[in-house]
């Protein structure tokens, strides 16, 4: 049992009326102690729910953010005149309607705007189809590649995915407790804030309740981070809705938030949101979508390309957005840079495999 930990989980863990913040720091601590399995599995199931309970603050939030720098990965600076767009999105997946979020991502690296992502595989609670499972439908096998090879292939491609059981194990060591808990804890909100790249970028933080916003701005206001955006997305995903007012927060030099509100109808894009119809649905949907044929989903691809390609500077505006994301699709780009993909990422695998050796 680690000492060191019981005394801040007992500051958290005290009650409604007694419990106490941490510091920033002491939340790295405790993060820290965490993820190197230093406190015991009591503790760190007790830890994370009673911090959820109490609800996490600015600072402990920047807290676990300066610990997951400090122990888990961080791809070096690429060349580009364009910051890496990190979209955040929940670990746990879509259930209910149908992720566009690879798709934006294709458009992006498309247009020269390099783009990164992370997550896991599927995660409790929720359980939904995570960003792996599609990638790996789409043909590429991104679970096999280190960390380097990631590198390599932003640096090639404009597209990079970090892949939590491959490139940070020790986070990777603490999703059972999500099961054990049966609830989301605070790890859930940071890995919608984490930018595991070392160069410039913007980060795109999504969210389901209100009050996720402001945390996120104090949270990126405390590390300093100036450049992100946060998307009160389908379910909670940086994936603009079609059926309501899309709300979105740009962060400001000086710490504050400008308020952007989008009406799909405005654009001739309203319409109910895609609904998910299963797996193998998605698949032949999304691969229907890269052949440029008609339907809801190419217009939600569309809508969340356009407005990408508008905030990451590649287009003036949001109308441009959407006609250059409507061009690259059609003209065959996008399935273009999702071909690129799958060659690098063979040409990756096969290089780092030992002569004589097949990869199955």
């Amino acid at each position: 049992m680690s000492q060191e930990f019981r005394e801040l989980l007992k500051k958290v863990g005290s009650g409604s009326h007694t419990s106490k913040d941490l510091s920033r720091e002491e939340s790295a601590l405790a993060t820290r102690l965490m993820l190197l399995q230093e406190a015991t599995p009591a503790q760190i199931g007790a830890f994370m729910i009673s911090h959820r309970i109490k609800r996490p603050t600015a600072a402990e939030l920047a807290g676990m953010l300066d610990a997951y720098e400090a122990l888990g990965p961080t791809l070096p600076a690429i060349a580009s005149a364009i910051p890496v767009m990190v979209l955040g999105c929940p670990y746990d997946g879509r259930s209910r309607t149908a992720p566009v979020t690879p798709l934006t991502a294709l458009i992006l690296a498309a247009a020269g705007a390099p783009v990164l992502l992370h997550g896991g595989d599927r995660m409790p609670t929720k359980e939904g189809i995570p960003l792996i499972e599609i990638w790996q439908a789409l043909g590429l096998s991104l679970e096999r590649l280190d960390l380097a090879q990631v590198h390599t292939l932003l640096e090639r491609t404009g597209f990079g995915f970090i892949y939590l059981p491959q490139h940070f194990p020790a986070a990777q060591s603490l999703v059972p407790y999500r099961e054990q808990i049966g609830k989301r804890p605070p790890f859930a909100t940071i890995e919608l804030m984490w930018s595991p790249y070392g160069g410039a970028s913007q980060t795109v933080t999504g969210y389901v309740h209100p009050p996720t916003e402001g945390l996120a701005q104090q949270t990126f206001q405390l590390r300093g981070l100036q450049r992100f955006i946060a998307v009160k997305g389908l379910e909670g995903s940086c994936d603009l809705p079609r059926s309501r007012t899309a709300i979105i927060g740009l962060g400001q030099p000086d710490g504050s938030i400008e308020r952007v509100l989008l009406h799909p109808r405005d654009y001739g894009f309203a319409a109910e949101d895609v609904p998910f119809e299963g797996d193998e649905w998605l698949h032949r949907s999304l691969a229907s979508v890269l052949q440029g044929e008609p339907s809801e989903l190419m217009r939600s691809t569309v809508w969340n390309g356009g407005f990408y390609l508008w905030r990451s500077g590649v287009s003036e505006s949001l109308e441009a957005g959407l006609t250059l994301a409507t061009t690259l699709i059609q003209q065959g780009q996008v399935q273009a840079k999702l071909d690129q993909l799958r060659q690098a990422v063979l040409d990756l695998t096969l290089a780092a495999s030992p002569v004589g050796l097949s990869i199955s």
